[in-house]
């Protein structure tokens, strides 16, 4: 069955399991049954997701709406290779991701050696495009809400044979790489639709280790590194998990727990006892 079949299949009955919709407190244990050669990293997952609370802490009633994050689970074989999309996204952008992903990557016929370097480029016109479009949408919209709204927040990823992998993260949502007990932003390169398309703005900062708070911003953020045997874990969360703890604590909270599940519950938890006030998610990834 071909990506276009799978996701309309899934899409219709709402019940997903590489495809994950709007979360609630929904709870996906980590379960990689595929077969796979033996040479290949194990790549296992698991989420939480809490609702946008905001209203709670002082919110005016216009507020008082609930929001969920999407969180994104997907699994593709492309020959010999084996994909997997990770994301976790702001209401809204998440689907206009998955469609140009599917258009502009998963449906093509792509060599081994092309992937990672197509990965990347796929990754940042996928953001840009469900960006802009979501842009369009708000466009009737005016006041600070409508302004508020055009920062859309998401973090995702794509593990290329548990060897390689590319991250791309925009406004308050993190991508955080634990390497032997440290945590990294992965170096960056930032892209900005205003510029010519393709053209690249140097980056600002290569690598974060302790993780100080990013100043709020719609820009993207993509980059790239390989996987190896000090790469742990990866953390993609919410605005809510980083107003409340910095990089380096989210990855100590979680580091000796071995099942990405209980992480990540562990690690959504953690920021509704510091009293975060917006969407709490957070997806781990472990490589085993």
């Amino acid at each position: 069955m071909g990506l276009k079949d799978l996701h309309l299949k899934l899409k219709a009955t709402r019940l997903r399991r590489f495809l994950i919709g709007n979360g609630g407190n929904k709870e996906r244990k980590s379960d990689n049954a595929e077969i796979r050669p033996p040479w290949m990293m194990n790549v296992s997952h698991g989420y939480h997701v809490v609702e946008d609370r905001s209203w709670t802490w002082g919110g005016t009633p216009s507020h008082n709406v609930t929001k969920f994050d999407s969180v994104v689970i997907q699994r593709e074989q492309i020959e010999q290779c084996e994909l997997w999309f990770f994301g976790v996204f702001e209401e809204g952008i998440s689907d206009g991701v998955l469609d140009n992903m599917k258009t502009n990557f998963f449906n093509k016929k792509l060599k081994e050696s092309n992937l990672w370097k197509r990965s990347k480029e796929a990754m940042r016109r996928a953001h840009l495009s469900a960006r802009a479009k979501m842009r369009e949408r708000q466009k009737p919209e005016a006041g600070a809400a409508g302004a508020e709204a055009e920062k859309p927040g998401s973090a995702s990823a794509i593990v290329i044979n548990g060897e390689k992998l590319v991250t791309a993260n925009m406004g308050e949502y993190r991508a955080i790489v634990c390497r032997d007990g440290k945590a990294y932003q992965i170096s960056r390169k930032h892209w900005s639709q205003k510029l010519i398309p393709g053209a690249l703005r140097m980056p600002q900062v290569c690598v974060s280790s302790g993780g100080t708070r990013n100043s709020k911003s719609s820009e993207l953020v993509v980059g790239s590194e390989g996987i190896d045997s000090e790469t742990e874990f990866l953390i993609l969360a919410s605005t809510g998990v980083w107003e409340v703890m910095k990089n380096q604590e989210a990855v100590n909270l979680i580091s000796h727990i071995e099942d990405p599940q209980e992480a990540a519950e562990c690690l959504a938890n953690e920021a509704l006892t510091r009293m975060s006030k917006t969407t709490i998610s957070c997806l781990i990834i472990r490589f085993d």
